[in-house]
């Protein structure tokens, strides 16, 4: 796995920035795979992927620098640098546009772990066409999105710093991104790779937020001497998937229609939680995510997080409120031990053998 060695300094000394190319980027990233991680994804893939793969087939060296970029395991360290807050698309692109043609090379070979192939061998104007191709991306999928983009990572920014006052660096970094916590003894593992550690006491951690689901990436700025202690330190930073991608969905250009809501989930969950949960592909528990939901479960259905004291079933169902099902039926008798609707009852009433004999 890779980890960096870190030390209270280096963490009270890092923060939170947005970077207009780190989300272009992650963008890009999608565009490439073509794999959406939720349907609000998929609807922006199928309007930009066209136009996308319409120029790459148009520009052969490109199309190779991009597949050549992303390699397998490892991304070309000039198309990633690492952000430094407080900067726009321009400034940012231009150090992707100013990189040198040989240290392109270079880190291309490096994510291909090979030589490169022949049409990328002996150019010089690769950092120009990684940088015209992110400015594409970034006029026509990006920017005219930016502002819901950027008040959805501001929002994860505060969530996250929120999280790290109550609960500490292990747990606001073990949520970031897959293979990323806390190790202990200055340790802070940021991916699984088999990669050596890497010293960087002293340096300055940037933590940088996307709305693209990915596992995002890592870079750094390093010097090729060891800085003066007077000067600025070299800079690393992790890029990773943000939360809370979907809220003002319905305000995206190109968010889809508005989806049916089972009339059922939302009596269950309220009309929020249940569209969320409809837009999610793949389930996440409420409970976990608002401490608030129990409550209005309770409310709503009759829930008890409580035991009942008569019946040996954990977390029992209780109270006269019934419970609407997926077929819209309503079951109003209860557990024949108890006489609530405590777990036992719930799985007979919700299994096929059970459903013909309430």
């Amino acid at each position: 796995m890779g980890w960096w060695q870190v030390n209270a300094d280096t963490l009270a000394g890092s923060r939170f920035v947005l970077s207009p190319l780190a989300e272009t980027f992650a963008c890009l990233k999608a565009l490439h795979v073509r794999s959406a991680a939720h349907p609000g994804e998929r609807v922006w893939l199928n309007a930009h992927l066209p136009r996308y793969a319409w120029r790459l087939a148009s520009d052969p060296v490109t199309s190779a620098l991009v597949r050549a970029g992303f390699g397998r395991e490892w991304i070309a360290d000039f198309l990633t640098p690492t952000p430094r807050g407080d900067e726009d698309f321009a400034t940012e692109v231009a150090r992707v546009r100013g990189a040198s043609p040989e240290a392109a090379r270079a880190h291309l070979a490096v994510a291909l772990r090979g030589p490169l192939p022949e049409i990328l061998r002996d150019r010089d104007d690769l950092p120009e066409r990684a940088a015209d191709l992110l400015t594409h991306v970034w006029t026509e999928a990006v920017r005219p999105d930016w502002r819901r983009r950027r008040r959805v990572l501001e929002a994860d920014v505060v969530a996250r710093t929120a999280r790290l006052s109550q609960e500490g660096w292990a747990a606001a970094l073990g949520s970031m991104r897959p293979g990323m916590r806390w190790l202990g003894e200055n340790r802070l593992q940021v991916n699984l790779h088999e990669y050596p550690p890497r010293e960087i006491s002293g340096a300055r951690i940037v933590f940088v937020p996307v709305t693209p689901q990915r596992h995002g990436w890592v870079s750094w700025e390093e010097p090729r001497q060891r800085p003066h202690p007077e000067t600025t330190p070299h800079r690393y930073g992790v890029v990773y998937p943000c939360s809370g991608v979907l809220a003002q969905a319905h305000q995206h250009e190109y968010s889809p229609s508005p989806v049916a809501v089972p009339d059922s989930l939302t009596r269950l969950l309220g009309g929020a939680r249940a569209r969320v949960l409809v837009l999610l592909g793949s389930p996440m528990s409420a409970c976990v995510q608002s401490p608030g939901v129990v409550p209005q479960l309770r409310i709503r259905t009759g829930w008890s997080t409580r035991r009942s004291p008569r019946c040996p079933h954990a977390w029992g169902w209780s109270g006269s409120s019934s419970l609407a099902f997926a077929d819209q039926t309503q079951v109003s008798r209860g557990c024949a031990w108890c006489g609530s609707r405590c777990s036992r009852w719930v799985r007979r009433c919700t299994s096929r053998t059970w459903r013909g004999r309430r």
